[in-house]
Protein backbone atom coordinates (compact mmCIF):
# COMPACT_ATOMS: atom_id res chain seq x y z
CA UNK A 1 0.00 0.00 0.00
CA UNK A 2 0.93 3.73 0.13
CA UNK A 3 1.46 6.08 -2.85
CA UNK A 4 4.66 8.80 -2.22
CA UNK A 5 3.15 12.24 -2.59
CA UNK A 6 6.56 13.69 -0.86
CA UNK A 7 7.50 16.86 -0.35
CA UNK A 8 10.36 18.44 1.57
CA UNK A 9 11.15 22.11 1.49
CA UNK A 10 11.88 24.11 3.87
CA UNK A 11 9.24 22.89 6.39
CA UNK A 12 11.17 19.36 5.97
CA UNK A 13 7.49 17.65 6.55
CA UNK A 14 6.94 14.18 4.44
CA UNK A 15 3.74 12.86 3.28
CA UNK A 16 2.54 9.26 2.00
CA UNK A 17 -1.43 8.87 0.94
CA UNK A 18 -2.83 5.80 1.02
CA UNK A 19 -5.49 5.43 -1.95
CA UNK A 20 -7.09 2.53 -0.89
CA UNK A 21 -8.01 3.75 2.32
CA UNK A 22 -11.67 3.88 0.98
CA UNK A 23 -12.29 1.24 -0.16
CA UNK A 24 -15.26 -1.13 0.72
CA UNK A 25 -15.00 -3.70 3.50
CA UNK A 26 -10.83 -1.91 3.98
CA UNK A 27 -10.99 -2.58 7.83
CA UNK A 28 -11.49 -6.52 7.50
CA UNK A 29 -13.25 -6.78 11.07
CA UNK A 30 -10.59 -4.73 12.94
CA UNK A 31 -12.82 -2.53 14.30
CA UNK A 32 -15.34 -4.93 15.72
CA UNK A 33 -14.25 -3.86 19.41
CA UNK A 34 -14.16 -0.15 18.70
CA UNK A 35 -18.32 0.55 18.20
CA UNK A 36 -20.94 2.37 20.11
CA UNK A 37 -21.09 -0.37 22.98
CA UNK A 38 -17.20 -0.01 23.81
CA UNK A 39 -17.23 3.38 23.49
CA UNK A 40 -19.82 3.65 26.41
CA UNK A 41 -18.81 0.73 28.45
CA UNK A 42 -15.26 2.73 28.72
CA UNK A 43 -16.88 6.03 29.27
CA UNK A 44 -19.33 4.93 32.16
CA UNK A 45 -16.53 3.62 34.09
CA UNK A 46 -14.47 6.89 33.49
CA UNK A 47 -17.47 8.67 35.32
CA UNK A 48 -16.91 6.93 38.03
CA UNK A 49 -13.52 8.47 38.95
CA UNK A 50 -13.63 10.70 41.56
CA UNK A 51 -13.26 14.12 39.49
CA UNK A 52 -14.24 13.10 36.32
CA UNK A 53 -15.76 15.44 34.12
CA UNK A 54 -15.74 15.97 30.15
CA UNK A 55 -12.39 17.95 28.37
CA UNK A 56 -12.50 21.23 26.74
CA UNK A 57 -13.94 21.10 22.88
CA UNK A 58 -12.77 24.64 22.26
CA UNK A 59 -13.01 26.10 18.64
CA UNK A 60 -10.96 28.60 17.25
CA UNK A 61 -12.65 30.61 15.12
CA UNK A 62 -10.27 33.09 14.24
CA UNK A 63 -7.44 31.13 13.01
CA UNK A 64 -9.69 28.67 10.82
CA UNK A 65 -10.71 32.01 9.25
CA UNK A 66 -7.26 32.52 9.29
CA UNK A 67 -5.97 29.72 7.47
CA UNK A 68 -9.41 30.04 5.14
CA UNK A 69 -11.01 26.50 6.59
CA UNK A 70 -14.60 26.21 8.13
CA UNK A 71 -13.61 25.18 11.29
CA UNK A 72 -10.85 23.80 13.52
CA UNK A 73 -11.64 22.32 17.09
CA UNK A 74 -9.80 21.04 19.57
CA UNK A 75 -9.77 19.03 22.51
CA UNK A 76 -8.06 19.94 25.23
CA UNK A 77 -6.88 17.10 26.95
CA UNK A 78 -4.16 19.45 29.25
CA UNK A 79 -7.54 19.17 31.86
CA UNK A 80 -8.05 15.35 32.06
CA UNK A 81 -8.23 14.75 35.88
CA UNK A 82 -5.08 16.63 37.07
CA UNK A 83 -2.66 14.99 34.88
CA UNK A 84 -2.14 17.15 32.37
CA UNK A 85 -2.79 14.45 29.01
CA UNK A 86 -4.83 11.77 27.98
CA UNK A 87 -3.34 8.56 28.64
CA UNK A 88 -5.16 8.14 31.95
CA UNK A 89 -8.19 7.20 29.89
CA UNK A 90 -6.46 3.94 28.86
CA UNK A 91 -4.13 3.18 31.65
CA UNK A 92 -7.15 3.31 34.31
CA UNK A 93 -9.91 1.18 32.07
CA UNK A 94 -7.25 -1.42 31.43
CA UNK A 95 -6.00 -1.50 34.95
CA UNK A 96 -9.52 -1.56 36.30
CA UNK A 97 -10.79 -4.84 33.56
CA UNK A 98 -7.01 -6.57 34.84
CA UNK A 99 -8.39 -6.37 38.48
CA UNK A 100 -11.83 -7.23 37.77
CA UNK A 101 -11.08 -10.62 36.31
CA UNK A 102 -8.08 -11.18 38.74
CA UNK A 103 -10.18 -10.22 42.08
CA UNK A 104 -13.27 -12.77 39.75
CA UNK A 105 -15.44 -9.22 39.84
CA UNK A 106 -16.60 -9.60 35.80
CA UNK A 107 -20.22 -10.08 36.22
CA UNK A 108 -19.93 -6.88 37.31
CA UNK A 109 -20.48 -3.64 35.77
CA UNK A 110 -17.25 -2.07 35.64
CA UNK A 111 -16.66 1.18 38.09
CA UNK A 112 -14.04 2.45 40.99
CA UNK A 113 -16.00 1.70 43.86
CA UNK A 114 -15.04 -1.77 43.19
CA UNK A 115 -12.05 -2.33 44.26
CA UNK A 116 -11.81 0.06 47.29
CA UNK A 117 -13.82 -3.06 49.41
CA UNK A 118 -11.83 -4.31 52.26
CA UNK A 119 -11.07 -7.68 50.97
CA UNK A 120 -10.25 -6.22 47.39
CA UNK A 121 -7.83 -3.48 48.80
CA UNK A 122 -6.09 -6.42 51.22
CA UNK A 123 -4.96 -8.22 47.92
CA UNK A 124 -4.32 -4.92 45.96
CA UNK A 125 -1.16 -3.93 48.40
CA UNK A 126 0.91 -7.30 47.40
CA UNK A 127 0.36 -6.66 43.58
CA UNK A 128 2.64 -4.79 41.37
CA UNK A 129 2.01 -3.73 37.73
CA UNK A 130 5.03 -2.07 35.52
CA UNK A 131 5.48 -0.30 32.21
CA UNK A 132 7.76 1.54 30.28
CA UNK A 133 7.36 5.01 28.97
CA UNK A 134 8.33 8.49 27.82
CA UNK A 135 5.58 10.06 30.47
CA UNK A 136 2.21 10.44 29.83
CA UNK A 137 1.52 6.78 29.95
CA UNK A 138 3.96 6.00 33.27
CA UNK A 139 2.25 8.88 35.12
CA UNK A 140 -1.37 7.36 33.95
CA UNK A 141 -0.34 4.12 35.41
CA UNK A 142 1.07 5.66 38.54
CA UNK A 143 -2.00 7.89 39.41
CA UNK A 144 -4.26 4.52 38.68
CA UNK A 145 -2.44 2.29 40.63
CA UNK A 146 -2.64 4.83 43.53
CA UNK A 147 -6.00 5.48 43.16
CA UNK A 148 -6.81 1.31 43.78
CA UNK A 149 -3.78 0.98 45.87
CA UNK A 150 -1.71 -1.41 44.16
CA UNK A 151 2.44 -0.97 43.44
CA UNK A 152 3.51 0.67 40.55
CA UNK A 153 7.74 0.04 38.83
CA UNK A 154 7.73 2.67 36.09
CA UNK A 155 11.02 2.40 33.21
CA UNK A 156 12.09 5.55 31.51
CA UNK A 157 14.33 5.85 28.23
CA UNK A 158 17.70 7.63 28.41
CA UNK A 159 17.32 11.37 28.35
CA UNK A 160 13.56 11.44 30.45
CA UNK A 161 12.71 14.54 31.52
CA UNK A 162 13.35 15.13 34.81
CA UNK A 163 9.92 16.79 35.35
CA UNK A 164 8.28 13.63 34.10
CA UNK A 165 10.22 11.50 36.02
CA UNK A 166 9.14 13.35 39.40
CA UNK A 167 5.48 13.62 37.95
CA UNK A 168 5.22 9.71 38.18
CA UNK A 169 7.31 9.67 41.46
CA UNK A 170 4.37 11.64 42.77
CA UNK A 171 2.12 9.24 43.10
CA UNK A 172 4.33 6.75 44.59
CA UNK A 173 5.61 4.73 41.44
CA UNK A 174 9.28 3.67 41.89
CA UNK A 175 11.17 4.69 38.74
CA UNK A 176 14.19 3.78 36.37
CA UNK A 177 15.54 5.58 33.72
CA UNK A 178 17.59 2.92 31.68
CA UNK A 179 20.98 3.34 28.84
CA UNK A 180 18.77 2.14 26.13
CA UNK A 181 15.70 4.28 24.43
CA UNK A 182 11.91 3.64 24.75
CA UNK A 183 11.87 0.53 22.84
CA UNK A 184 14.43 -1.22 25.16
CA UNK A 185 12.55 0.44 28.21
CA UNK A 186 9.45 -1.16 26.76
CA UNK A 187 11.90 -4.65 26.71
CA UNK A 188 12.87 -4.58 29.87
CA UNK A 189 9.56 -3.57 31.17
CA UNK A 190 8.01 -7.04 29.91
CA UNK A 191 11.05 -9.24 30.75
CA UNK A 192 10.58 -7.83 34.51
CA UNK A 193 7.22 -8.60 34.56
CA UNK A 194 7.88 -11.95 33.44
CA UNK A 195 10.96 -12.43 36.19
CA UNK A 196 9.38 -10.74 39.20
CA UNK A 197 5.54 -11.36 38.77
CA UNK A 198 4.35 -8.39 38.28
CA UNK A 199 1.86 -7.55 35.84
CA UNK A 200 2.28 -5.61 32.25
CA UNK A 201 -0.07 -3.11 31.41
CA UNK A 202 1.90 -1.42 28.22
CA UNK A 203 -0.02 0.84 25.68
CA UNK A 204 1.70 -1.16 23.04
CA UNK A 205 1.15 -4.85 21.26
CA UNK A 206 2.57 -7.76 19.76
CA UNK A 207 2.60 -11.19 19.26
CA UNK A 208 1.28 -12.71 22.35
CA UNK A 209 0.49 -9.59 24.19
CA UNK A 210 -2.92 -8.25 22.78
CA UNK A 211 -5.90 -8.37 25.16
CA UNK A 212 -3.82 -5.22 27.91
CA UNK A 213 -3.20 -3.25 24.94
CA UNK A 214 -6.45 -3.30 23.52
CA UNK A 215 -8.20 -2.90 26.74
CA UNK A 216 -6.48 0.54 26.68
CA UNK A 217 -7.32 1.54 23.34
CA UNK A 218 -10.62 1.15 23.86
CA UNK A 219 -10.14 3.23 27.43
CA UNK A 220 -9.53 6.19 24.77
CA UNK A 221 -12.88 5.86 23.06
CA UNK A 222 -14.20 7.80 26.25
CA UNK A 223 -13.02 10.84 24.31
CA UNK A 224 -14.45 10.69 20.92
CA UNK A 225 -17.63 10.06 23.12
CA UNK A 226 -17.34 13.49 24.78
CA UNK A 227 -16.16 14.66 21.21
CA UNK A 228 -19.32 13.52 19.20
CA UNK A 229 -21.27 14.41 22.36
CA UNK A 230 -20.17 18.04 22.59
CA UNK A 231 -20.00 18.82 18.83
CA UNK A 232 -23.54 18.27 18.47
CA UNK A 233 -25.35 17.91 15.15
CA UNK A 234 -21.88 19.49 13.77
CA UNK A 235 -19.02 17.10 12.36
CA UNK A 236 -15.59 17.11 11.74
CA UNK A 237 -14.41 16.07 7.95
CA UNK A 238 -10.64 15.75 8.93
CA UNK A 239 -8.88 14.58 11.70
CA UNK A 240 -5.35 14.64 12.03
CA UNK A 241 -4.18 12.25 14.72
CA UNK A 242 -0.54 12.23 16.31
CA UNK A 243 1.11 9.08 17.08
CA UNK A 244 3.37 6.98 19.15
CA UNK A 245 3.11 3.35 18.51
CA UNK A 246 -0.37 4.33 17.43
CA UNK A 247 -2.89 3.08 19.91
CA UNK A 248 -4.44 6.63 19.85
CA UNK A 249 -4.98 7.12 16.48
CA UNK A 250 -6.03 3.65 15.78
CA UNK A 251 -8.55 3.79 18.42
CA UNK A 252 -10.05 6.94 17.39
CA UNK A 253 -9.91 5.79 13.53
CA UNK A 254 -11.70 2.46 14.16
CA UNK A 255 -14.01 4.03 16.16
CA UNK A 256 -15.14 6.55 13.54
CA UNK A 257 -14.97 3.76 10.58
CA UNK A 258 -17.34 1.62 13.29
CA UNK A 259 -19.84 5.18 13.39
CA UNK A 260 -19.79 6.73 10.03
CA UNK A 261 -18.19 3.80 7.68
CA UNK A 262 -16.77 5.19 4.36
CA UNK A 263 -18.80 8.67 5.20
CA UNK A 264 -16.14 8.99 8.13
CA UNK A 265 -13.81 12.19 7.93
CA UNK A 266 -10.38 11.87 6.46
CA UNK A 267 -7.82 11.09 9.30
CA UNK A 268 -4.28 11.86 8.86
CA UNK A 269 -1.86 10.09 11.11
CA UNK A 270 1.22 12.30 12.78
CA UNK A 271 4.67 11.38 13.46
CA UNK A 272 7.73 13.29 14.81
CA UNK A 273 10.24 12.56 11.53
CA UNK A 274 12.77 11.03 13.80
CA UNK A 275 10.61 8.34 15.23
CA UNK A 276 7.93 7.65 12.45
CA UNK A 277 7.93 3.98 12.63
CA UNK A 278 4.36 4.47 11.40
CA UNK A 279 5.62 6.36 7.92
CA UNK A 280 8.77 4.14 7.55
CA UNK A 281 6.58 0.74 8.09
CA UNK A 282 4.22 2.19 5.03
CA UNK A 283 7.18 3.89 3.15
CA UNK A 284 9.18 0.61 3.06
CA UNK A 285 6.44 -1.31 1.16
CA UNK A 286 6.71 -4.53 3.11
CA UNK A 287 3.40 -5.86 4.81
CA UNK A 288 4.19 -5.69 8.14
CA UNK A 289 5.73 -2.76 10.20
CA UNK A 290 9.29 -1.71 10.58
CA UNK A 291 11.05 -0.37 13.13
CA UNK A 292 11.56 3.68 12.89
CA UNK A 293 14.49 4.63 10.35
CA UNK A 294 14.87 7.33 12.77
CA UNK A 295 17.26 7.79 16.09
CA UNK A 296 14.09 8.89 17.93
CA UNK A 297 15.51 12.10 19.37
CA UNK A 298 12.92 14.37 18.90
CA UNK A 299 11.60 17.24 21.69
CA UNK A 300 8.12 15.12 20.92
CA UNK A 301 9.12 12.85 23.70
CA UNK A 302 5.65 11.11 23.83
CA UNK A 303 5.68 10.12 20.37
CA UNK A 304 9.30 9.14 20.48
CA UNK A 305 8.22 5.13 19.43
CA UNK A 306 10.26 2.80 17.43
CA UNK A 307 8.01 -0.07 16.90
CA UNK A 308 4.59 0.41 16.09
CA UNK A 309 1.64 -1.55 17.98
CA UNK A 310 0.89 -4.64 15.97
CA UNK A 311 -2.87 -3.62 17.23
CA UNK A 312 -2.78 -0.49 15.82
CA UNK A 313 -1.27 -0.85 12.45
CA UNK A 314 -3.06 -3.64 11.37
CA UNK A 315 -5.76 -0.96 12.01
CA UNK A 316 -3.70 2.34 10.69
CA UNK A 317 -2.56 0.90 7.06
CA UNK A 318 -6.30 -0.27 6.42
CA UNK A 319 -7.63 3.26 7.32
CA UNK A 320 -5.80 5.88 7.79
CA UNK A 321 -5.78 8.80 4.24
CA UNK A 322 -2.43 9.97 4.90
CA UNK A 323 0.98 9.94 6.87
CA UNK A 324 2.95 12.52 7.83
CA UNK A 325 6.39 12.72 9.25
CA UNK A 326 7.32 16.36 10.48
CA UNK A 327 10.29 17.77 12.25
CA UNK A 328 10.40 19.08 15.59
CA UNK A 329 9.29 22.96 14.20
CA UNK A 330 6.43 21.62 13.39
CA UNK A 331 5.38 20.85 16.68
CA UNK A 332 7.45 24.09 18.03
CA UNK A 333 4.83 25.94 15.36
CA UNK A 334 1.60 24.80 16.86
CA UNK A 335 2.73 25.15 20.27
CA UNK A 336 2.96 28.90 20.11
CA UNK A 337 0.06 29.11 17.93
CA UNK A 338 -2.21 28.20 20.75
CA UNK A 339 -0.10 29.90 23.56
CA UNK A 340 -0.61 32.91 21.71
CA UNK A 341 -4.07 32.94 19.50
CA UNK A 342 -5.10 34.71 16.68
CA UNK A 343 -7.72 37.43 17.81
CA UNK A 344 -10.01 36.68 20.95
CA UNK A 345 -9.73 32.74 20.04
CA UNK A 346 -9.00 31.09 23.67
CA UNK A 347 -5.41 30.31 24.65
CA UNK A 348 -4.35 26.68 25.21
CA UNK A 349 -1.61 25.35 26.96
CA UNK A 350 0.22 22.08 24.82
CA UNK A 351 3.01 20.42 25.00
CA UNK A 352 5.53 19.01 21.88
CA UNK A 353 3.51 16.18 21.50
CA UNK A 354 -0.14 17.57 21.56
CA UNK A 355 0.73 20.79 19.10
CA UNK A 356 2.36 18.71 16.33
CA UNK A 357 -1.32 18.55 14.48
CA UNK A 358 -2.18 22.56 14.37
CA UNK A 359 1.41 23.18 13.13
CA UNK A 360 1.03 20.72 10.47
CA UNK A 361 -2.60 22.13 9.67
CA UNK A 362 -0.89 25.48 9.33
CA UNK A 363 2.33 24.46 7.17
CA UNK A 364 -0.36 22.52 4.59
CA UNK A 365 -2.60 25.99 4.24
CA UNK A 366 0.07 28.74 4.37
CA UNK A 367 2.85 26.72 2.59
CA UNK A 368 3.59 27.03 -1.12
CA UNK A 369 5.11 24.15 -1.27
CA UNK A 370 2.01 21.96 0.35
CA UNK A 371 -0.79 23.36 -1.64
CA UNK A 372 -0.73 20.19 -3.49
CA UNK A 373 -1.29 17.19 -0.95
CA UNK A 374 -3.49 20.12 1.10
CA UNK A 375 -5.51 19.99 -2.21
CA UNK A 376 -5.46 16.07 -2.15
CA UNK A 377 -7.03 16.03 1.17
CA UNK A 378 -9.73 18.50 0.29
CA UNK A 379 -7.92 20.56 3.06
CA UNK A 380 -9.82 23.80 1.57
CA UNK A 381 -12.33 26.71 3.14
CA UNK A 382 -15.11 23.95 3.64
CA UNK A 383 -12.87 21.76 5.64
CA UNK A 384 -13.90 21.02 9.56
CA UNK A 385 -10.62 19.94 11.34
CA UNK A 386 -10.65 17.89 14.50
CA UNK A 387 -7.46 18.17 16.04
CA UNK A 388 -6.50 16.64 20.03
CA UNK A 389 -4.26 18.24 22.24
CA UNK A 390 -3.08 15.28 24.17
CA UNK A 391 -1.19 16.60 26.72
CA UNK A 392 -0.61 19.77 28.58
CA UNK A 393 3.04 21.16 29.72
CA UNK A 394 4.16 18.17 30.91
CA UNK A 395 7.84 18.93 30.78
CA UNK A 396 7.00 22.77 32.23
CA UNK A 397 10.66 24.19 31.43
CA UNK A 398 10.61 22.80 27.88
CA UNK A 399 7.36 24.79 27.37
CA UNK A 400 8.55 27.77 28.74
CA UNK A 401 11.99 27.69 27.06
CA UNK A 402 9.78 27.51 23.54
CA UNK A 403 7.81 30.50 24.99
CA UNK A 404 10.55 32.32 25.70
CA UNK A 405 12.97 32.03 22.41
CA UNK A 406 9.43 33.15 20.33
CA UNK A 407 9.51 36.41 22.39
CA UNK A 408 13.38 36.66 21.87
CA UNK A 409 13.53 36.00 18.36
CA UNK A 410 10.65 38.57 17.61
CA UNK A 411 12.49 40.98 19.96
Amino acid sequence: MGEAAMFRDKTGIACIFNPGAREPEVAEGLTRHFGQAAADCARTFHQSLPGYKPTPLVSLKNLAVKLQVDRIWVKDESRRFSLKAFKVLGASYALADLLSRTFQLENRDLAFDLFKAPEVQRDLRNLTVVTATDGNHGRALAWAAEQVGCQAVVYMPRGSSPARVENIQSHGARTTVIEGDYDDAVHLAAAQSAEQGWILVQDSSWRGYRDIPLKIMQGYLTMMHEVLEQLGKERPTHVFLQCGVGSFAAAVQAYLFERFGRGRPVCAVVEPIQAACLFDSVSSGKTGPCKARGDLHTIMAGLACGEPSILAWNILRSLSDAFFACPDATAIRGIRALARPVGDDPSLISGESGAVTLGLLMALRETCSCRETADRLKLDQNARILLVSTEGDTDPDIYRKILLEENRDSG
